[in-house]
């Protein structure tokens, strides 16, 4: 997976302390995602899945987890 182009976010700024999740296209189709703090621990997951999940964050669905 060494040749996989990782982006962030342009909201994201550089520097210590500044992690994020950064993204990838993997060559199967699926979405790659990481924290560029550990950047070896990878989850793969559907455009369609990642689509819903963002949809929930902008809706507050998970907003009662945060405590």
């Amino acid at each position: 997976m060494s040749d996989i182009q990782w982006q962030k976010s342009s909201y994201s700024a550089d520097g210590p302390g500044n992690n994020c999740v950064e993204l990838a296209h993997a060559p199967d189709a699926a979405i790659l995602l990481r924290e560029n703090d550990d950047p070896h621990v990878i989850i793969e997951t559907s455009p369609a899945a990642l689509r819903g999940l963002i949809r929930g964050i902008k809706t507050g669905e998970f907003d009662a987890l945060a405590g």
